[in-house]
């Protein structure tokens, strides 16, 4: 990786992208130092001109960057790091710098809500006792959401369909746990299928 840092100042910008939703968290600077140090610990470093030192985010709150995937932009002079947030990016609490809280990319929030409350064996969950019922279990909700949703189709009440295309696509994402596939490995699969189509 060949970056250009500039020569006046020794800084790239440096864009955080949440690994999941691809939403854009914030943008800070970084030196050579602070690259390196980002890629050697697996979390982001600045370097923050106000305090003129490496700022790891996260080093006071907790709420840590960490880092998944890094690349560059098409001229080597901008970083895209692509994060796994822990907690509120934003000093303000926000999830984003840029107060955008949105319920875009949603389903890979709650596909982690799905999976803590089974790995966490949550004995209150309704998402754990749905999951160790078993495949056939899950798999039959699935599928009688599947046909709520189409009756509910054939009627004007659009509350309703949300209401059920929402369950059919929580209890969807039990089923993905149950069968050990991530949301990501579908959307891997929709995305090759309209590279071959053009779609």
């Amino acid at each position: 990786m060949n970056i250009k840092f500039n020569k006046t100042t020794g800084l790239v910008p440096a864009i955080i992208q949440d690994f999941r939703t691809l939403r854009v968290l914030m943008l800070g600077y970084m030196n050579e130092e602070a690259f390196s140090k980002t890629q050697k610990e697996g979390r982001v470093t600045f370097f923050s001109r106000s305090k003129n030192r490496l700022w790891t985010k996260g080093e006071t709150s907790g709420n840590f960057l960490v880092v998944k995937d890094i690349i560059t932009d098409c001229d080597d002079d901008t970083i895209l790091i692509k994060a796994e947030p822990q907690g509120p990016t934003c000093h303000t609490g926000s999830t984003s710098c840029f107060k955008e809280e949105t319920s875009k990319g949603f389903l890979y929030q709650l596909e982690q809500t799905v999976a803590q409350r089974i790995d966490d064996d949550d004995k209150d969950s309704y998402t754990n006792k749905l999951f160790k019922s078993g495949i056939n279990k899950v798999a039959q909700k699935v599928g009688e959401e599947a046909v709520e949703l189409v009756i509910e189709a054939k009627d004007s009440n659009d509350e309703l369909f949300k209401n059920e295309a929402a369950d059919l696509l929580y209890h969807f994402l039990i089923l993905l746990k149950t069968k050990k596939v991530k949301l990501e490995d579908v959307e891997e699969v929709l995305f090759r299928r309209s590279e071959k189509s053009g779609r």
